[in-house]
């Protein structure tokens, strides 16, 4: 089954093997539970869609895991970790609260902002990079810190941002799996 966004037109569905698993995901929870594996499953969805839940997407998990489209809206957008609009390679999640406001994360978020010419919640022009920033990450002692993909880059400074950028474009991180090599 294919679902196609009325607001982007794109149509959406999942491969044989995320639909496989995803089916498997929600078999491991008692009978009338197998809402609990929606978490997973948005980030199955979200991986096939190229880093971002589109309605297309969000409407098919739903109808693979038998809900209505509200209880996936619900949950996609409550946590940051969902993407409701299309990203670049590298999501550059800011945290923002607390320990690293006092550590100094704002005039990182704005020298980030200023090197790559855009503003929190924008892609540059080349799909590269998206900013985020998010609510805390715990990681507060190694503050101010971002997450790109899985991984944390903490103790932040103008040089930790120009190299990591530069080590991203010259193809020294792994897209996959956000390593440096």
């Amino acid at each position: 089954m294919t679902t196609t966004s009325a607001t982007h037109g794109t149509p959406f569905q999942f491969s044989e093997a995320a639909l496989a698993e995803a089916k498997a995901l929600m078999q491991k929870f008692p009978e009338g539970k197998h809402k609990s594996a929606i978490l997973r499953i948005l980030h199955i969805a979200q991986e096939e869609n190229h880093g971002w839940l589109s309605i297309a997407a969000m409407d098919q998990v739903a109808a693979v895991m038998g809900i209505q489209p509200i209880e996936v809206y619900e949950v996609a957008t409550f946590y940051s970790m969902y993407n409701l609009q299309p990203v670049g390679n590298y999501v550059l999640e800011f945290c923002h609260t607390g320990p690293c406001a006092i550590e100094g994360a704002e005039r990182i978020i704005a020298y980030t902002q200023q090197k790559l010419g855009i503003a929190t919640g924008e892609t540059t022009a080349d799909g590269v990079f998206t900013i985020k920033e998010v609510e805390c990450l715990g990681a507060c002692g190694y503050a101010p810190m971002m997450q790109v993909g899985e991984f944390y880059h903490e103790h932040l400074t103008e040089a930790k941002i120009d190299q990591f950028l530069e080590d991203c474009r010259a193809g020294k991180i792994d897209k996959g799996t956000w390593k440096m090599h």
